[in-house]
């Protein structure tokens, strides 16, 4: 399943991490582990956040690639997604395949 993960990260917390290099080591474990499609990171409320869009063979997956970002102290929201081609087929289907 196609999914946007986006973790917020605690600033105070962030801020520590980074200092000691955990931070760059558990987002580049998280990022050989996943092999995300895309991966964007950008302020957001004031924090450090990161988008990462990946295709997940198994929703349980989740509860284990999410834990070190929990760990961290972050905020955690995923999004079932599509790219343009998913959304084809789905707007297909609502047409009755024509």
């Amino acid at each position: 399943m196609r999914t946007l993960i986006q973790v917020e990260f605690d600033t105070a917390t962030a801020n520590r991490q980074i200092a000691d290099g955990s931070m760059p080591k558990a987002l580049m474990q998280f990022m050989g582990a996943v092999k995300p499609e895309a991966a964007y990171f950008a302020p957001t409320n004031g924090h450090r956040c990161a988008y990462l869009f990946a295709d997940l063979a198994e929703e349980s997956s989740l509860v284990t690639l999410l834990e070190p970002f929990w760990e961290m102290n972050a905020h955690v929201t995923v999004t079932p997604c599509m790219n343009a081609d998913d959304l084809a087929k789905g707007l297909g289907a609502l047409s009755g395949g024509s």
